[in-house]
């Protein structure tokens, strides 16, 4: 399947005016959707929607799609980033049609009389096209998943053998699937998806927990944060639930294990940078060097409030000691009194490039792997690319659902 050239010359022209218009096509296309589909409430981060994260990235998306529309491997990360998170979800060929519909009405309803004819349908056939690159690297991921040892498609039943409260905000949960069969081996960095039902709501909750450990065992594990609610945006209703609620012995339903920030290179020295519960994925590519790569140096920095919200601390003090090639640096935000007598910490204040700089003998020869708050985030990559570090050097994950760095 392919665009001609007129097609494309107005897909390209016009992205830019979508993303003008983001806000109100977001908005009004999941009005469209959920009204025309209401049971595609459960696929979606009811959440996220109230926040307008979930808006502004289908429509980033979009445009992204629409600029690149001729040369798509310009953006083959928001590609699999986007294909992976399908594939957790369980999403479905028959239902691009469906979302494809809502889409292009909510284009022509925002703009207007400066949606013609022939820009929508230009932008139905780039919907089309883009929509059938999905389904087609989809498939093949389902049927990778499903061959694989102890891999599985949908959910399955898992039972939560053992429940660690790590710190107040956050607790780890360890899982054995219920069926007694051997599970599906993972990247480090990867995630697995949760479906579940909170009592009082009306559709089910799907969300994406990253495996805060190393794959090769007969169990997986997952660090969860009690998410709080700020103004308008309520509590995490599923963080809160798991917390509450999901107690060891009870069942929780997963889909297999997926996700595209995983380790690229076997060569480089590596150094992981998180940011709060970002650490999760990056813990688990700790973990994997530790294990099996006992001679690639690795340096592990870690940036978090203070001592009391710092989530595995013994943990990866006593992998420091007992391994010669990882190091590891913290830097807390607001120490506490205790943490200023102890000194527990390498630095106070924020992650910055000159205190990069100073801590990693490896220089920017390495491959960086980060994960944590947006905010984090975009001052990490900036003092690396600053410092020189490629854009094939520089890896990251972001706890919301924009799937690239934008610039700030």
């Amino acid at each position: 399947m392919s665009l001609d050239k007129e097609k494309l010359a107005i897909v390209k022209s016009t992205a830019p005016v979508l993303k003008e218009h983001s806000t109100e096509i977001g908005k009004h296309f999941y009005e469209l959707l959920f009204k025309r589909v209401p049971e595609l409430r459960n696929v979606f981060n009811q959440t996220n929607q109230k926040r307008g994260l979930q808006q502004e990235a289908l429509v980033y998306s979009v445009y992204a799609a629409g600029e690149n529309i001729d040369s798509l491997e310009n953006i083959d990360q928001l590609v699999e980033r986007i294909a992976e998170k399908h594939v957790s979800l369980g999403v479905k060929p028959e239902q691009y049609p469906v979302v494809g519909e809502a889409l292009i009405q909510a284009v022509q309803d925002v703009l207007g009389d400066a949606a013609t004819d022939d820009v929508i349908e230009a932008w139905q056939a780039a919907y089309d096209y883009i929509a059938h690159l999905f389904i087609d690297i989809e498939k093949k991921k389902y049927t990778e998943t499903e061959k694989q040892e102890g891999g599985w498609i949908g959910f399955r039943d898992f039972v939560v053998a053992e429940k660690i409260q790590e710190t107040d905000d956050v607790v780890s949960f360890y899982l054995k699937p219920k069926d007694g069969g051997p599970i599906a081996s993972y990247q480090a960095g990867q995630y697995l998806t949760l479906k579940v039902d909170v009592e009082g709501d009306s559709y089910t909750h799907m969300r994406q927990y990253s495996l805060s450990g190393a794959s090769g065992k007969d169990f997986y594990k997952i660090s969860v944060k009690r998410e709080k609610g700020t103004g308008h945006v309520p509590d995490g209703v599923v963080s809160n639930y798991l917390h509450d609620h999901a107690a060891e012995g009870d069942k929780l339903a997963f889909s297999a294990p997926s996700g595209d920030f995983t380790m690229t290179s076997e060569e480089n020295p590596v150094v992981l940078l998180s940011g709060g519960i970002g650490m999760t994925p990056v813990v688990g590519m700790l973990e994997t060097i530790a294990e099996k790569d006992p001679d690639r140096p690795v340096t592990f920095i870690h940036a978090t409030q203070n001592s009391s919200a710092h989530v595995m601390k013994e943990h990866i003090e006593q992998m420091v000691a007992d391994r010669p090639n990882v190091s590891s640096f913290v830097c807390y935000e607001s120490p506490s009194e205790a943490d200023r007598t102890t000194q527990n910490y390498d630095k106070e204040g924020y992650v910055d490039l000159p205190w990069l700089q100073s801590i990693l003998s490896c220089g920017n020869n390495a491959d960086f792997y980060c994960c944590g708050p947006a905010p984090f985030m975009k001052a990490v990559d900036q003092g690396l690319k600053d410092w020189g570090v490629s854009n094939g050097n520089r890896h990251y994950e972001l706890f919301n659902p924009v799937s690239i760095l934008k610039e700030a």
